[in-house]
């Protein structure tokens, strides 16, 4: 399905019903048009006094009108109005977060830092055990990916199982735990099941609005290309995506995985999201990640991991607005689609890259005695971006999804939500 962007009108109808649309410099035959319902208006922000701006052309192509309604719409290969099972597809490292309130004391007895995500080594092997004796804990399936899945189908509702997910878990009761958590979210979850390693942990450690993640990968750190996703049966389902999402965490796992699911991207012309996900990728996987980055259509990242990017790529500025320029003009595999780059900053601007500008998007406000858990509010916004980018709203409207959905997950213990979104 295309979008069409700018003046149309009807220049002849040939015999068999089809009709000729011209759009300034492009033209098509197609099925007669339908006026779209009012479900479908308002996916692209027409109100009731703008009859015949925005049609259906068959079953996968909309016509816009140019004026006040000109939509900029990322170039998805299809306005999805209709949105279908597993047009989303998500890859990562399925882990149970296990969330408590800590001291001081205890991130510097683990050395942690207030804010930071890192992967657990040998020092951090009784931080787990301790975290559950020591404080009250919460338990909650989560992993990067997979909770940014979990919210584009929180924000999306119906159909169910929008949104599919590949990663690696063991057979053992937290496994079990996350597929019936999977279930419950309506998320097309299709783990690879294995026995050698135990279902992975995050201990996430909260101190006042600020969250040190802990990973301890195990079985997520077992995915393998041949034995999942290369079945038949599994590539079918990443075929049949249309937007494709993937945190950098996973380069550590399986760099060649991420590899064969961009290469189709590619390809295919449609859109590979990719998260910085943490400073320490960007660091000692820069190798892995800039194999990957030429095929990134969007870049994620916090201000914290877009500095640490920009180091070790040699930009010599610390001004978030120029790393977002310098990325966004990095080499890139697709030159049919341009790269945004998308860099929050917790309470301040959201900084969003394309090739022409670079714009700045106030977050929400909130009280601060309304946080309850800034852990997945990352995650959440990137949910709720790719959310409205399967409808194929406009870029603003994808940040304002995001906006909403990090506001309405900070207010909550862990990554989780109410039952419907509120958000118009």
């Amino acid at each position: 399905m295309h979008v069409w962007l700018g003046e149309t009108r009807l220049i002849q109808a040939p015999p068999d019903g089809a009709r000729t649309v011209a759009h300034t410099n492009l033209q098509c035959f197609c099925h007669p048009m339908q006026e779209l319902d009012d479900k479908q208006r308002g996916h692209l922000g027409l109100d009731d006094g703008h009859e015949g701006d925005a049609v259906a052309v068959g079953a996968d192509q909309v016509v816009v009108r140019g004026g006040q309604h000109r939509r900029h719409v990322l170039g998805l290969p299809g306005l999805q109005l209709r949105l279908q099972q597993n047009l989303l597809f998500g890859m990562g490292n399925p882990l149970l977060d296990i969330c408590a309130i800590v001291d001081k004391d205890f991130l510097d007895k683990y050395g942690l830092k207030t804010n930071d995500q890192i992967l657990a080594d040998e020092k951090h092997k009784e931080l787990f055990d301790e975290l559950v004796k020591k404080f009250k804990v919460e338990y909650h399936a989560g992993g990067s990916a997979q909770n940014s899945v979990k919210v584009a189908q929180w924000m999306i509702q119906q159909p169910h199982k929008v949104a599919t997910f590949f990663g690696c878990i063991g057979r053992d009761k937290f496994g079990d735990l996350l597929k019936k958590k999977a279930e419950e979210a309506h998320v097309d979850a299709h783990y690879y099941e294995q026995s050698e390693q135990p279902t992975g942990t995050c201990a996430a450690c909260i101190t006042g609005d600020n969250r040190s993640l802990v990973a301890n990968l195990a079985a997520a750190n077992c995915y393998k290309k041949e034995r999942h996703l290369d079945h038949k049966e599994n590539w079918q389902l990443v075929e049949k995506a249309k937007v494709y999402y993937i945190a950098g965490f996973f380069i550590t796992v399986s760099t060649e995985s991420i590899l064969k699911v961009a290469t189709h991207v590619s390809e295919n012309n449609k859109i590979l999201g990719l998260n910085l996900s943490a400073p320490f990728i960007s660091q000692f996987f820069k190798e892995d990640l800039m194999k990957i980055f030429p095929y990134v259509d969007i870049l994620f990242g916090n201000e914290t991991e877009a500095a640490t990017f920009a180091r070790e790529q040699g930009f010599e500025t610390e001004d978030i607005k120029e790393i977002a320029k310098k990325v966004q003009s990095l080499p890139k595999e697709n030159k049919k689609r341009q790269r945004i780059i998308v860099f929050t900053q917790g309470k301040d601007d959201t900084i969003v890259a394309t090739a022409d500008h670079v714009t700045a998007y106030p977050v929400l406000d909130i009280k601060q005695d309304d946080i309850v858990d800034t852990n997945g509010a990352g995650d959440a916004f990137v949910g709720g971006f790719l959310s409205q980018l399967l409808y194929g709203h406009p870029l603003e409207e994808c940040i304002r999804g995001g906006h909403y959905a990090a506001n309405v997950i900070i207010r909550r213990s862990g990554c989780t939500f109410p039952e419907t979104p509120d958000f118009h």
